[in-house]
Parts: structure tokens; C-alpha cells; sequence
């Protein structure tokens, strides 16, 4: 059994990093001996706990601690409510939740433990005896995500934690560390002794950079739409990173185009994972999409392509889902389909979308992703939604909300050029079906608590 607690605690490991939250940090050697729990850990000994804490450094503390001790492990988010909570709860069969002073009323019948303010130290030895489950909640929907059972085998046991890099290695990501892509960046930060700067929800990008560059950060992770507000914010400047990594949505060649222009040193990459089938693949020749050849060989990481579907089969994927009326995650032959379109446009696979995102114009299919990056692709524009409207004649028309670099455009007349330049792209990249029919100029885009963009009935 080998545990996060195990893995600080081994001799000449070098724990010269810190992780770094908004308003403390604390030290990696520090977590070997650091408790927010306040000796109530023998009494979390193989209970299923839920960490329902708001501040993401606490939580990254509690996973040293828990893990190893706690028989499971469930990472919930700040933006679930409490409905959501006790639903999640139930399932994981919890018979504890851990919270701080953030956390809203939980009205449960599980019972609360509160953590410490601060940190303690303490000088036993840990006991640690449980092989704990790792749960984490799917991201993307609006109702209660699944919850995905993993080891911490399945979420660990393939990292690459000794990076090439000319200085001390020092990783943040815009990720909440309670979701598949922020945890794989923190047990990267904390198996390779590396210090780590967590992201805040109600933090601003020039915040959140200046706090990255104090500490100098050199690695750095989150999804296109996380880097697409970041450029646009007029603050990328303030961090110099060596490594840039995109994942979570389609990273479309304008986004990898305009982080190599303002990043030029940097190596940029983008990543294929999901919080079921894990980590697929790492892309880092520039290029969207990913060579043909990744596919059929070999190795601890198989992908097929079935019905124009990526499928995955690896060591990293989850167990299964938790709850008495969950699917099974993977199919008989262990692949896990993972909802994501491609196509093959010579040597090299395009992701097109999500399976549940089409939108039916007449019969005929529609991506939204491949109609955004033929908008995105002009230097004007920032980021773009493309979505549905209902229509009595085809199902649905086509309609685009459009974020500019340029936010003061308010002549009329350019502003129309523009509408007619950006549809004229798509007319001459796209078949007709696919064209926008109304084109909106607005002043910014939600995103969900992942990072995404917030799509119409995901």
C-alpha cells in the first residue's frame, strides 16, 4: 500500500517546495508532520469521509493526512449546493464530512468534523492501514455529476514526476485540486517534491499570475477557455512558465498559436483525459488533433476509434461509478468510450466535439467546437460559443455569441464588416448547415466551476 503520507515521509526525498493558496503556505516537509484535523484522526480511521471544504490548501493538506487512514476518500467542489451535497454524500456511503469555516450548512445526518484554522504539528507516527478509495465527481452537468470510484494507483501510478527542466520546478493550474486536472497536477507538485500555487474562485487572472510569479512558477496548467480569458485579460505577461499545458476542452490551433506567441520559449501541450478513463495522451508538437499513429499500439495505453468515438483502455481508468442504479464505465473488452468526436483528416485525428453536444440542423449534424474554432480563428476574436435555437422548419438554427479582442468596438459600420467577415470565413470552411444565422458580439462568456465553457444542457 503506498500512500501520499508514505511517499513524503521516505528518506533523502527532497521536499524543498511549498504549496501556496491564496491567503497561506505551507511547506512540503511540513505535511509529514502538519495536521488540520486536531487529533481527530484515529477517529476517521476507515470511515468513508467526505472533504467538503471550500480552501483548496486545506484540502490539499487533508489528503496527506486521510490518505491511507480513511477507507474512502470523496473530493467535492465549492459550487455544489447542499441538496447536491447530501445526494453525494449518500452515495459514497459516507459516514463523516469534513468542513471549515467556508462551508455553508450541510443538514446531513452524517456527522461534521471541523477542521483546524491552522495547521499543528504533530510528532507520531502515522498509522496507516486502509487501501483508501479516491471518489471524484464528473464535471460538465448542471444536475448531480457522477461520482468516479479510483485507487490511488489509477490516479498516480503513471506520473511523470521528474521533468526536464532547467530550474526548480514550480507547477500551478487555473484547476480546482478536488477535479481530475487540478489533482493531477497536485500529487505531480507533491510526489515530485516540487511547490505548487493554487488557483482561488474569486480570484482575478492579475491575481492569480502575480501570486504564480512571486513563486516563480515555471509549469503551468487549465483549459483553453481558462487560457482564452487569461490572454485576454492582458495579464499572461506577468508569468515567464517553460511548460504551458491545455486540457478539458478541444485546444484548437489558434488557442496553441496565440499561447506560442505570447509564451515563445515555452514548450506548449495539451492533454487527453477524462475523469473516467484517466490521462490518454500528451501533444506536444504544437499541433491540435493527434497523429494517427497513437492509435493501435501497443502499451499500458490503448485507444481505439469506434463510430467516430475515442475510446481509451489503460491502468488509469476508474473502477467504476458509485451508486445502485450507475452504468457500467467500461465496456466488456475494459474500453471506456469517452463521448468525444474525431475525425481523421490525414495522418492526424481532429476532435470534433462532444457525442451529447451535437446539434441537429435539418438531419444534418453539427459540432459546435468546429464551428467556434473557424470563428476563434480570426486575430479579432477572443473566444467564442456556438449553440442552438429552436426552429419550427429545421429543428434548430445555428447561433454564435462572440467575445472580441477588442472590446470597444462600437462603430456600427466595422461592427457589421466583422459580423460579415466572421461569416464569410465559416461560409468558405464550412457547409451551410453550419454557418451561423445570428452572430452576437458580447462582452464575455461563462465558464462552469471546471473551466469549461457553459453549453446549453450540459
Amino acid at each position: 500500500m503506498t500512500t501520499l503520507w508514505d511517499s513524503l515521509a521516505r528518506p533523502n526525498h527532497e521536499l524543498a517546495g511549498m504549496f501556496h493558496g491564496p491567503g497561506a503556505s505551507v511547506a512540503l516537509a511540513d505535511l509529514v508532520s502538519a495536521s488540520i484535523l486536531s487529533g481527530k484522526l484515529e477517529e476517521l480511521r476507515g470511515r468513508s469521509v467526505v472533504l467538503a471544504m471550500r480552501d483548496q490548501l486545506s484540502t490539499a493538506i487533508a489528503l496527506v493526512e486521510l490518505n491511507g487512514v480513511a477507507r474512502r476518500l470523496t473530493l467535492t467542489t465549492p459550487d455544489l449546493n447542499a441538496e447536491q451535497l447530501r445526494s453525494v454524500a449518500a452515495i459514497a456511503e459516507a459516514d463523516a464530512i469534513l468542513v471549515d469555516g467556508g462551508t455553508a450548512s450541510i443538514e446531513s445526518r452524517v456527522p461534521a468534523y471541523a477542521i483546524a484554522a491552522e495547521p499543528k504539528h504533530e510528532h507520531l507516527q502515522r498509522r496507516l492501514t486502509e487501501t483508501t478509495e479516491w471518489v471524484l465527481l464528473t464535471s460538465g452537468t448542471t444536475g448531480l455529476p457522477k461520482l468516479v470510484l479510483h485507487t490511488f494507483e489509477s490516479l498516480a501510478g503513471a506520473l511523470p514526476l521528474h521533468l526536464d527542466s532547467v530550474r526548480p520546478v514550480v507547477w500551478s493550474t487555473f484547476y480546482d485540486i478536488r477535479r481530475y486536472g487540478g489533482l493531477q497536477i497536485y500529487l505531480r507538485a507533491l510526489l515530485g517534491g516540487s511547490a505548487l500555487v493554487l488557483s482561488s474562485a474569486g480570484e482575478t487572472t492579475r491575481a492569480f499570475f502575480t501570486r504564480a510569479a512571486a513563486a516563480g512558477v515555471t509549469h503551468i496548467s487549465g483549459t483553453p477557455s481558462h487560457w482564452r480569458r487569461a490572454l485576454m485579460s492582458g495579464d499572461a505577461g506577468l508569468i515567464s512558465p517553460d511548460y504551458v499545458r491545455l486540457s478539458g476542452e478541444v485546444a484548437d490551433q489558434t488557442i496553441l498559436d496565440n499561447l506560442r506567441a505570447a509564451y515563445p520559449t515555452a514548450r506548449i501541450g495539451h492533454a487527453f483525459a477524462s475523469t473516467e478513463a484517466g490521462v490518454a495522451f500528451d501533444v506536444n508538437d504544437g499541433l491540435a488533433g493527434f497523429p494517427v499513429d497513437f492509435l493501435d499500439k501497443p502499451g499500458a495505453i490503448e485507444l481505439k476509434v469506434k463510430e467516430g468515438t475515442l475510446w481509451i483502455r489503460s491502468r488509469r481508468t476508474a473502477a467504476r461509478y458509485l451508486g445502485a442504479a450507475a452504468p457500467p464505465l467500461a465496456g466488456e473488452d475494459g474500453f471506456v468510450d469517452t463521448g468525444d468526436m474525431v475525425e481523421l483528416h490525414g495522418e492526424r485525428y481532429y476532435f470534433r466535439g462532444r457525442k451529447g453536444g451535437i446539434i441537429n440542423v435539418g438531419g444534418l449534424k453539427v459540432y459546435p467546437e468546429e464551428v467556434e474554432a473557424i470563428l476563434n480563428a480570426d486575430p479579432r476574436v477572443r473566444m467564442s460559443l456556438v449553440k442552438g435555437r429552436r426552429s419550427p422548419i429545421t429543428g434548430a438554427v445555428i447561433i454564435a455569441d462572440v467575445v472580441l479582442t477588442d472590446a470597444n468596438l462600437a462603430d456600427l459600420q466595422r461592427t457589421q464588416d466583422l459580423k460579415n467577415d466572421l461569416l464569410n470565413a465559416c461560409r468558405r470552411s464550412l457547409s451551410a448547415h453550419k454557418v451561423p444565422a445570428l452572430l452576437h458580439f458580447v462582452p464575455a462568456l461563462e465558464l462552469t466551476a471546471a473551466g469549461k465553457l457553459v453549453r446549453p444542457g450540459a
